[in-house]
């Protein structure tokens, strides 16, 4: 009875803990939702960076909010990026070259969230510091894998 319990137990921890991955019902499907997700993304990350430019205002509360929704989206949208999803402005290379792709996008992952880290303190100088290598990270992975 105990060790039902107990394994009962672990499973609905892993089951809490897991992150729920999106299904899609057609390519297109996969294609529009990664889309909209990096576009999201873009948006948010633009907007910090404008006030890291001089280019907006200086807000500290919406460049921590920016930062944090960009750095949630860009863990999101590689699901849409399966076998059989081809097409929109993704280059053939994501599918032939899967390692260098997980790289980037890893790549990516971590310096939006070193962004995020340093829009959290509501310090300017430490945005200006991480936004410069978030976005060569998302640059590197366009100039790699989009058409």
């Amino acid at each position: 009875m105990f060790r039902s319990l107990v394994s009962a137990a672990a499973v609905a921890i892993i089951a809490t803990n897991a992150v729920a991955q999106p299904t899609f019902a057609t390519p297109q499907d996969a294609i529009k939702y990664r889309q909209a997700t990096l576009k999201e993304m873009q948006q948010n990350f633009k907007r910090v960076a404008d006030m890291a430019s001089g280019r907006a205002d200086f807000d500290a509360k919406v460049a921590e909010a920016s930062a944090a929704r960009a750095a949630e989206l860009i863990k999101q949208p590689w699901a849409g990026f399966g076998p059989g999803t081809e097409g929109g402005k993704a280059s053939p290379a994501i599918w032939k070259e899967q390692d260098k792709f997980k790289a980037a996008a890893g790549k990516a992952e971590g310096e939006v969230a070193k962004l995020a880290a340093a829009a959290k303190t509501g310090n300017l100088d430490a945005i200006k510091a991480a936004i410069g290598p978030a976005g060569a990270s998302c640059k590197a992975c366009h100039d790699s894998f989009r058409e």
